[in-house]
């Protein structure tokens, strides 16, 4: 009885299987950045028997705009679209009677109710797809515990010293390589990965690059007090701090990184005052470049 069992249960495992699915995506909530595809079954489907990890040959899987998707046959992926459209499925790894020439379906539809056979009825193969958020993720809030190493340099007075700051603001981030964010960051998730399993992550290294992407900066001639008229500089910057980390391993990179209010210690500007004014009193020709250069920081 159990051989018998195992016969029909693969007969009945494969006719469930013929249906071609309708494999998509709702829209994907800013909070989401990867999920599984769903097969779209409604009130008057006849499909709702088959299998949830197999895919029948011409099955169609729609992509929309701000999604990768991703084809997950045995753990490993097959299929890449990183563009919206239709695309339709077709691996001759689970034949239909519905897709491709009738008589070979059959053969094929046949053969396959053989192999399920030795699995006791089950398909012996699990076929996913998953959609990553490959939109904007905004609204990511930062901000300095503790003080941030910054070099002041002024070549017009021949200063040159390291001051802290602190900084808060927020940021964005896109997944541009969906390929490495499944593998390493969310692969094989059952439902939905969210960015709140990330963001303290990202936000930790962010706050780490922040101090070499201020020596950046501060080789480029910004001054601190001008970084918020310069945050695309500054968003460049992270990002060749973060390439190994971001980029490279999790396939992801900053779009914007906003600042909403950076400053020094009292006693930090109080000295760069004090420089700048006996420098000045030095050499007088040197105020009208001082003023200046304060008048431009202003008016960026």
């Amino acid at each position: 009885m159990g051989l018998l069992k195992a016969g029909l249960g693969a007969a009945g495992g494969v006719m469930a299987d013929q249906w071609k699915e309708f494999i998509y995506c709702e829209s994907m909530p800013a909070d989401v950045l990867a999920c599984k595809g769903s097969k779209r079954t409604g009130g008057r489907s006849s499909n709702t028997r088959g299998e949830d990890n197999v895919i029948s040959n011409g099955s169609v899987i729609a992509v929309n705009d701000g999604q990768g998707m991703l084809v997950v046959q045995n753990g490993k992926i097959i299929e890449v679209a990183l563009e919206p459209g239709e695309f339709v499925f077709d691996t001759g790894s689970e034949p239909s009677v519905f897709s491709g020439n009738l008589g070979n379906s059959i053969k094929e539809t046949f053969a396959n109710i053989g192999s399920r056979f030795t699995f006791g009825g089950d398909a012996g193969k699990d076929q996913r797809v998953y959609f990553i958020n490959t939109k904007e993720i905004i609204g990511n809030k930062y901000g300095t515990a503790s003080p941030v190493p910054f070099r002041v340099v002024d070549n017009n007075i021949g200063l040159d010293v390291d001051i802290s700051v602190r900084c808060n603001g927020e940021y964005s981030y896109r997944i541009t390589n969906p390929l490495l964010f499944y593998t390493n960051v969310c692969g094989n998730v059952t439902d939905s990965y969210t960015r709140d399993k990330i963001d303290s992550q990202l936000k930790s290294e962010l706050l780490t690059a922040l101090q070499p992407a201020f020596a950046k900066i501060s080789e480029m001639g910004i001054r601190y007090s001008a970084i918020p008229g310069h945050t695309t500089e500054l968003a460049r910057a992270l990002n060749e701090v973060l390439s190994a980390d971001w980029r490279d391993l999790r396939g992801v990179e900053i779009v914007s990184f906003g600042v909403n209010s950076i400053a020094a210690s009292q006693e930090d500007e109080q000295m760069i005052k004090d420089l700048q004014k006996a420098a000045v009193m030095r050499d007088p020709t040197m105020a009208a470049a001082n003023i200046a250069s304060a008048q431009s920081d202003a008016m960026r």
